[in-house]
């Protein structure tokens, strides 16, 4: 298993550079010009006084002035040495940008996927103990009718009836923090944020319930058809004890394949949410970079987000060994 474990570090170096090389292409090669957008749209201000001499300056101190084929190799070597470059806007380090943003995403996501694995495996569960009941396809029905509902859709109905719109006012909109909550204690700290973490949360949990229990249902199913359940069943073992200790842990292996693309998830936000409910977290940050040209902070974001990808496919890999014992890697 080490050995397995640093071949796949291994070959994660190219992979990783032949990722950043297309993006770095398409980022630089789209349509659009930081040095024009930061002293005016479109670049509308030059006729008010900024010179071309000061476009060509710019574009020097931001390192635009070299060819495309130096610029990565530039950017590459920075990256070996974590450093991530200043951002185009107010040229702070990004790394320092990302670490503010990293928090608040990680705080709504991780809570998210925790309620969304703590609801849809044991309703995946019951679903597939009672396949083909009128209970199983009514939860199915409702399941399938929250997946296909839009969250930019659910959250504007969850603003207009519950957080200051024409009906009820229960839930804070905006940030994630009252004004003046680094003066609160942790406890009415921690209730604060939970309050204003509820309609995000929220949003970004529901649609999950139907894609992880019908994986939980079908993985449970062919599970339960196997010989070794039907063996267990005839020693007199309880339809509980067939399920949770002989049952269960073989039928997540779907489950541990979604897992693969939870980290970059962690990352990478959601853009939609996030500026819904006005949270400055790291998908609205990309957002923003891409519609300012900002390479650096692109570029850091897409890294970060390839470099959790290969760690998630790894870390999948690796908990099939021990969910299924029987799984080997030589």
């Amino acid at each position: 298993m080490t050995q397995y474990i640093i071949r796949r570090l291994l070959w994660m170096i190219p992979t990783l550079i032949g990722i950043t090389l297309v993006t770095f292409v398409i980022v630089q090669l789209a349509p659009g010009d930081p040095v024009r957008l930061s002293m005016g749209i479109g670049g509308d201000l030059m006729a008010e006084g900024h010179s071309r001499e000061i476009l060509e300056e710019q574009r020097r101190l931001l390192g635009l002035d070299q060819p495309l084929w130096m610029r990565y190799p530039l950017w590459l070597g920075r990256l070996a040495r974590l450093d991530f470059g200043r951002s185009f806007t107010d040229w702070r380090p990004v790394s320092e940008i990302i670490y503010e943003r990293l928090g608040i995403t990680l705080q709504i996501n991780l809570i998210s996927i925790l309620i969304a694995y703590i609801i849809a495996i044991p309703i995946g569960i019951d679903a597939s103990v009672g396949a083909g009941s009128i209970r199983e396809r009514a939860v199915t029905v409702l399941l399938f009718i929250m997946y296909s509902l839009p969250s930019f859709w659910t959250a504007y109905i969850l603003i207009y009836f519950l957080a200051g719109g024409h009906y009820f006012n229960i839930f804070p909109v905006g940030n994630i923090s009252s004004p003046g909550a680094a003066e609160f204690g942790f406890l009415q700290w921690f209730l604060d944020r939970l309050w204003h973490l509820v309609l995000p949360v929220a949003c970004l949990t529901y649609a999950s319930f139907a894609g992880i229990s019908r994986y939980m249902r079908s993985g449970m199913i062919e599970i339960l058809r196997q010989d070794y359940i039907r063996t267990a069943r005839a020693k007199g073992l309880s339809e509980r004890a067939v399920i949770f200790k002989h049952a269960l842990r073989n039928s997540v292996i779907p489950i541990v394949t979604i897992f693969a693309g939870i980290l970059p998830t962690l990352i990478g936000g959601s853009v939609i949410i996030e500026t819904i409910f006005n949270i400055p977290g790291m998908g609205r940050l990309g957002f923003n970079a891409v519609l300012a040209r900002n390479y650096p902070v692109i570029m850091a974001v897409a890294t970060v987000a390839a470099v959790l990808t290969l760690l998630g496919i790894l870390l999948s890999d690796i908990l099939y060994a021990v969910v299924d014992p029987r799984i080997k890697y030589e």
